[in-house]
């Protein structure tokens, strides 16, 4: 379920509220019992952060690995070998 975000106008609480998208709004303040409640507008919990999976398998500037020449005598699928 979404979780939105409301805040009342008369005395600026914010409140959190987990429901479904068919549910109607809270009608009054949960503080302060006062009807003026505006949704709020926030951002998303949701990051990106690292290499993932956009940099390794789609990403334009593809980097060959990098062959170990410790192993290359005995490596059998290095290019250089």
């Amino acid at each position: 379920m979404p979780l939105y975000e409301y805040g009342c106008k008369d005395c600026g609480h914010e409140f959190e509220l987990m429901q479904k998208m068919s549910d109607p709004s809270p009608s009054n303040c949960v503080k302060c019992n006062g009807p003026n409640i505006e949704k709020l507008m926030s951002s998303g919990s949701f990051h990106l952060k690292g290499g993932g999976w956009y940099s390794d398998g789609y990403s334009k500037d593809k980097k060959p690995a990098s062959c170990d020449t410790t192993k290359a005598p005995t490596c059998g699928g290095c290019p250089a070998a």
